[in-house]
């Protein structure tokens, strides 16, 4: 078997690559004011073919978490594929997304706990969105019960110098 090589969706998923700070805005309980967390993230690359973003950072409420995104791309679903795990929740989320035409913003949908409904399920995007080689956002949301997509994340990430 031939090893894969790296298509052009692999290389862009490798501007990931490097060391970034981050600031993610996460909306409080109803009349509080929004939270503003810090944080950092080592991206890597697997083989040319994968990144694995290792994150660290605050938590809404107070204490440090540590998260795991892994990104690829596959050639035969033509589609982007990836995983996410948390030291805050026992979920292993799947991901499975698109880039825009652009190429500059990567949908990834997964299913995960539902927060509203304990022991049920909804859908979630993470949206990743480069801004220029050195910004970009991460943007997290779930359909309301209206359908229509709700915000409740944006974290803003810095590549260090």
């Amino acid at each position: 078997m031939q090893p894969a090589q790296p298509e052009q969706q692999h290389q862009w998923l490798h501007k990931l690559v490097g060391e970034w700070t981050y600031e993610s805005e996460c909306p409080g309980g109803p009349g509080e004011p929004t939270q503003k967390l810090t944080g950092s993230e080592r991206v890597r690359s697997l083989g040319g073919l994968w990144v694995i973003c290792d994150g660290q950072g605050e938590m809404p409420g107070g204490g440090l978490a540590n998260m795991i995104m892994t990104l690829g791309y596959d050639p035969q679903k033509k589609r982007f594929v990836g995983t996410w795990i948390g030291s805050m929740m026992t979920s292993l989320w799947i991901y499975d997304g698109e880039l825009d035409a652009a190429k500059r913003v990567l949908t990834l949908n997964s299913e995960g706990p539902d927060c509203s409904n304990p022991g049920k399920t909804a859908k979630y995007q993470d949206i990743i969105e480069f801004i220029n080689d050195d910004y970009r956002t991460l943007t997290s949301r779930s359909p309301g019960p209206d359908g229509k997509w709700n915000e409740f994340m944006k974290a803003h990430y810095r590549r260090k110098s």
